[in-house]
C-alpha cells in the first residue's frame, strides 16, 4: 500500500450550539428569583433595558411606536418570535438539547460566549401566562438596644449594638469575635488564633468572649452544646455541680443512660427528671431567635388551581419576574449620535441583539416550564386531589416522553422550582420518587407514599408497644406494600427517625420527666 496525499469528501451530521443557544439552555435551570438576579445584573449593563411599571398602562409608549404593544390582560402574551425578526438559523435552534452531553472548544476570545442582555421586546411580560392543565455597623454613639430593636436586625447587628461602654481595645477584640460568630449564636474558630492574629493575650481574648456572653440573646457566643447550655443554666440560676456534670456527658443523656448519668450526677430519680426538664426548656440554637438571620423565603415557581369545572390551571409565578422593555427609541437616538463612530454602532447592535435573544430564550423558558408542569399535574393528578397516600411513581423520562422533550430538558426545569397548591409548597423533584410493588400484584406505588405510611405508623405507636422494623414490614405488607427490611431502615433513617431501641429509650426519658 502506498502512502500519499489525496483529497475525500465526506458526509456527516453534528450539532453547533451557539453561546446564545447554550446561554438559552442555562436559563431553563434557574428559579424565578435566580432569573431576576439575573435579569438586574443584565438592566445595569444593556443601556437599551429599562423597567417597566406593572400595569400595561404605565409602561412608556416607546414600544407602541414600533407596533409593539403588551398582551391584553387574561390572554396569554404573544410568542416573541413573532416580535422580533431574528436570524432563521439560531432562532430555530430547539432547546431540547442535552448540553452536558456536547463538547465545545473555545480556541480564542472569540469562541466564549457573550453575555446576554435580558428584557422583554415590546413590553412581553412574564406574569400572566397560563393555560388550563446581613451585616451591621458598630454603634458609634452608644445608641440603646431598645432603639434598634424597632427595625430588622441581623444576629451582628444585635451583638455590635451591646458594645457600648467598652473601650477601644475591647472593642476590637469583641467586634472580632462577633465576626466568627455564625447565625445560630455559636463561635467558629479557635481563641489562639484570634490572640495571633490581633497580637494580643489570650487572657484578653478570652475575657472579651467572656463579655459576648453576657449579651443577649443568652447562650451566644458559645463554644459548643454544652457550653451553650450550661450559660443560660447560669442565667437561671441552676448551674449547680450536679446541672455541670449533666451537661458535661450529654453524649449519656442522648443514649439514654440514665443509670450512669445518675450516678455521675450523685442525684436520684426525681432530681435527674427535673434536670432534664430543664435542659428541654433552653434554646440550643440562641441566635436564631434573632430576625434577619439571612434566610431567603422560598418563593414557588408555579401556581396549580383547581378550576370550577374540575380542571387544573398552570400559572407562572409573575410575581418574582421583572418585565422589562427595549427601548427602540433610544437606540435610534444613540444610533444617529453615533452615526461616525464603528465601535458605538457595533456595541449598540450587540446590545440590541443580545436583548432580543433573550428575550426568546425566556418567552420559550415560560412556556416549557408551563408544558412540563402540566403534565406533572396531568400524572400526578390522584396526589392533588387526594394526598400523599395517592402519589405514583414517576420519573423524568415519563415526563418527557408525554411532552416530547429530552430528559435533561425536563431536569433542569424541574431543578430549584417549586410548586404551590392547595396541600402546600413542593419543589417539583419531589414528584418524582421510585416505584414499590404492591404486595397484592397491583400498580406500584411511590417511595413518598411508604414514607408517609411509615412516619404515620410510628407516629402512631405508645411507649409500651414501640414497633420493630420487622413489625413495620408485617404492617406495611398488611397496608399493601411489598418491601423489604432494609428498605424500611433506610427509609427511617433518611426520614430523621430512630431506631426501636432509640425510640424506647426516648419514650422512657419522656415518661420519666414527666
Amino acid at each position: 500500500m502506498t502512502l500519499g496525499p489525496r483529497l475525500d469528501l465526506r458526509q456527516s451530521q453534528q450539532l453547533v450550539m451557539t453561546p446564545q443557544l447554550q446561554q438559552a439552555i442555562k436559563l431553563l435551570a434557574l428559579s424565578n428569583l435566580e432569573l431576576e438576579t439575573y435579569i438586574n445584573g443584565e438592566l445595569e449593563k444593556n443601556p437599551l433595558l429599562e423597567m417597566a411599571g406593572e400595569e400595561p398602562g404605565d409602561r412608556t409608549n416607546d414600544a407602541d411606536a414600533d407596533g409593539e404593544r403588551p398582551a391584553a390582560s387574561g390572554e396569554d402574551p404573544p410568542s416573541a418570535a413573532d416580535l422580533i425578526e431574528t436570524g432563521a438559523s439560531e432562532t430555530d435552534a430547539p432547546l431540547d438539547v442535552d448540553l452536558n452531553a456536547e463538547t465545545f472548544h473555545h480556541d480564542c476570545a472569540s469562541d466564549t460566549p457573550m453575555p446576554a442582555t435580558g428584557g422583554l421586546d415590546g413590553g412581553l411580560g412574564l406574569s400572566g401566562m397560563s393555560v388550563t392543565g446581613g451585616s451591621g455597623g458598630g454603634d458609634e454613639d452608644g445608641e440603646g438596644l431598645e432603639s434598634i430593636l424597632t427595625a430588622e436586625l441581623t444576629l451582628h447587628d444585635m451583638l455590635i449594638a451591646q458594645m457600648a461602654g467598652l473601650d477601644q481595645r475591647t472593642q476590637m477584640i469583641v467586634r472580632h469575635l462577633i465576626d466568627m460568630i455564625d447565625e445560630s449564636g455559636y463561635l467558629v474558630g479557635d481563641l489562639n488564633d484570634v490572640a495571633m492574629r490581633l497580637q494580643v493575650e489570650w487572657d484578653e481574648v478570652e475575657a472579651a468572649l467572656k463579655i459576648i456572653h453576657g449579651f443577649e440573646p443568652t447562650g451566644v457566643g458559645a463554644r459548643s452544646l454544652a457550653e451553650c447550655l450550661a450559660l443560660q443554666a447560669i442565667e437561671a440560676n441552676r448551674h449547680d455541680p450536679a446541672m455541670e456534670r449533666l451537661l458535661a456527658n450529654l453524649d449519656l443523656l442522648a443514649r439514654g443512660e440514665m443509670a450512669s448519668l445518675k450516678r455521675i450526677c450523685g442525684v436520684d430519680d426525681e432530681d435527674i427528671s427535673d434536670m432534664i426538664g430543664e435542659i428541654r426548656g433552653y434554646n440550643p440554637k440562641p441566635g436564631l431567635l434573632v430576625g434577619g438571620g439571612g434566610a431567603q423565603p422560598i418563593m414557588p415557581d408555579l401556581f396549580v388551581i383547581q378550576k370550577a369545572d374540575g380542571t387544573w390551571a398552570v400559572e407562572i409565578n409573575g410575581a418574582t419576574l421583572p418585565r422589562l422593555l427595549v427601548n427602540r427609541s433610544y437606540y435610534a437616538e444613540l444610533s444617529t449620535a453615533t452615526s461616525g463612530k464603528r465601535e458605538a454602532r457595533t456595541f449598540l447592535s450587540e446590545c440590541l441583539a443580545s436583548a432580543s435573544w433573550l428575550v426568546k430564550s425566556l418567552d420559550q423558558r415560560q412556556r416549557t416550564i408551563i408544558k412540563v408542569g402540566t403534565e406533572l399535574v396531568r400524572q400526578q393528578e390522584a396526589f392533588f386531589l387526594h394526598g400523599i397516600q395517592h402519589l405514583k411513581p414517576l420519573n423524568l423520562r415519563a415526563i418527557a416522553d408525554a411532552i416530547g422533550m429530552h430528559e435533561s430538558t425536563v431536569s433542569r426545569v424541574t431543578s430549584n422550582k417549586y410548586l404551590s397548591c392547595e396541600r402546600g409548597l413542593f419543589e417539583l423533584k419531589y414528584f418524582f420518587t421510585s416505584a414499590i410493588q404492591a404486595s397484592d400484584g397491583g400498580d406500584a406505588v411511590s417511595a413518598e407514599a411508604v414514607k408517609t405510611t411509615i412516619r404515620e405508623l410510628i407516629d402512631g405507636e405508645t411507649p409500651n408497644k414501640i414497633l420493630s422494623d420487622d413489625k413495620l414490614v408485617e404492617l406495611l405488607r398488611d397496608a399493601g406494600f411489598d418491601i423489604a427490611r432494609r428498605t424500611v431502615a433506610k427509609y427511617r433513617e433518611a426520614m430523621g427517625i430512630g431506631s426501636s431501641v432509640q425510640r424506647r429509650r426516648q419514650a422512657a426519658i419522656e415518661s420519666a420527666a414527666a
